[in-house]
C-alpha cells in the first residue's frame, strides 16, 4: 500500500466559498488524499448546539448563528494539518478570516450563480435560499460577498466545470507549490 503524503507545513487547508461551491466534498477527498484530518464548521455548530444550521436560524436568527461561528473558527484554526471547510458566510466576519490565516492557506472554490442553485436546488436545508427567487437571492448574496471572498483569499479556483477530484489536484499543485518555495 502507498503511503499517503502529508502536508509538510504543519498548516491548514482551509476552504471557504458560497454553498455548493464543493467545499465539503473537496474537502473530504482531499483530507483522504493527503492524509490529514477534515472538519466542517458547520458540523462543529451543529454538534455544539444539538440542532441543524437550518434549526439554529429559524430560532435564534443569523446573529446568534454568526457569533457561534465564529467561536468555531477561533477554535478550528488553532488545529494542524487539517483540511477545514467554512460556512459560506465565514467572510462577513474578518476576524474570522485572521483567524484562519494565522495556521492555513485559503483557497476560495468559487462557482457560477447558475451552477449553485443547480447543486442545492432541492436542498432544503439551506436556510438563506428557503425563499420565493433563490436565484435573485443567490445573485444579491455573492454580490456582497465575491469581495470579501477575493480578499481572503491565498488562491481561486473555478469550481463550476469541475470535479472533486479536478479541484484537489489543483489544491494539490498549490500546496506542492508551497512547499518547494519552503526548501
Amino acid at each position: 500500500m502507498e503511503k499517503k503524503r502529508r502536508f509538510r507545513s504543519n498548516g491548514n487547508i482551509v476552504l471557504i466559498g458560497f454553498m455548493g461551491s464543493g467545499k465539503s466534498s473537496v474537502g473530504k477527498y482531499l483530507a483522504s488524499c493527503l492524509n490529514l484530518e477534515y472538519i466542517s464548521s458547520d458540523d462543529i455548530i451543529e454538534e455544539r448546539e444539538k440542532m441543524k444550521i437550518s434549526d439554529i436560524f429559524k430560532k435564534y436568527g443569523e446573529k446568534y448563528f454568526r457569533e457561534r461561528e465564529k467561536e468555531v473558527i477561533r477554535d478550528v484554526s488553532n488545529r494542524k494539518n487539517t483540511v477545514i471547510a467554512t460556512g459560506g458566510g465565514i467572510v462577513l466576519n474578518w476576524e474570522n478570516v485572521e483567524n484562519l490565516k494565522k495556521n492555513g492557506v485559503t483557497f476560495f472554490l468559487r462557482t457560477s450563480c447558475g451552477t449553485i442553485y443547480n447543486r442545492i436546488k432541492d436542498d432544503k436545508t439551506r436556510p438563506l435560499l428557503d425563499v420565493e427567487d433563490p436565484i435573485s437571492t443567490i445573485r444579491r448574496i455573492l454580490k456582497v460577498r465575491m469581495p470579501l471572498y477575493k480578499a481572503a483569499s491565498d488562491y481561486i479556483i473555478d469550481t463550476s466545470r469541475l470535479s472533486v477530484e479536478e479541484v484537489s489536484e489543483k489544491i494539490k499543485n498549490y500546496i506542492r507549490r508551497i512547499e518547494d518555495e519552503k526548501d
